[in-house]
């Protein structure tokens, strides 16, 4: 597997990781709809946050959040509309950006959540 996938897979692992330790609850991962993924939906209380997961080896060409564009962007409501009307949900959707730098051994964690709305 390229390095930058493995990084990847890194970064979703450490984002699952945090998520549950903040009271969230993971309910799919890596959830796929026409040409969009989702890499993480959880719930938290009434709240279906839709998680994006961005990693970076480092920071030096610019944040991790930087690089979800507006195209992916309308992807991804369009598969989370997708989700919402097929399992019949009544929630209200937060989309939200977990930004991930690695810093040596270690991993800077950021989440940012309302990174952006849906129109």
């Amino acid at each position: 597997m390229a390095q930058h996938n493995e990084l990847g897979k890194k970064g979703e692992q450490l984002a699952v990781d945090f998520l549950l330790k903040n009271n969230y609850d993971i309910i799919e991962r890596n959830y796929r709809f026409d040409k969009a993924e989702v890499d993480i939906i959880a719930r938290k209380d009434e709240i279906l946050a839709i998680i994006e997961v961005k990693t970076r080896s480092t920071a030096d060409f610019g944040d991790p959040q930087d690089f979800v564009k507006p195209k992916q962007i309308k992807n991804l409501v369009k598969a989370v509309d997708e989700y919402v009307t097929v399992n019949d949900l009544d929630v209200e959707v937060r989309f939200d950006i977990i930004a991930i730098v690695k810093q040596g051994n270690n991993f800077d964690i950021e989440h940012l959540e309302n990174a952006f709305y849906h129109f």
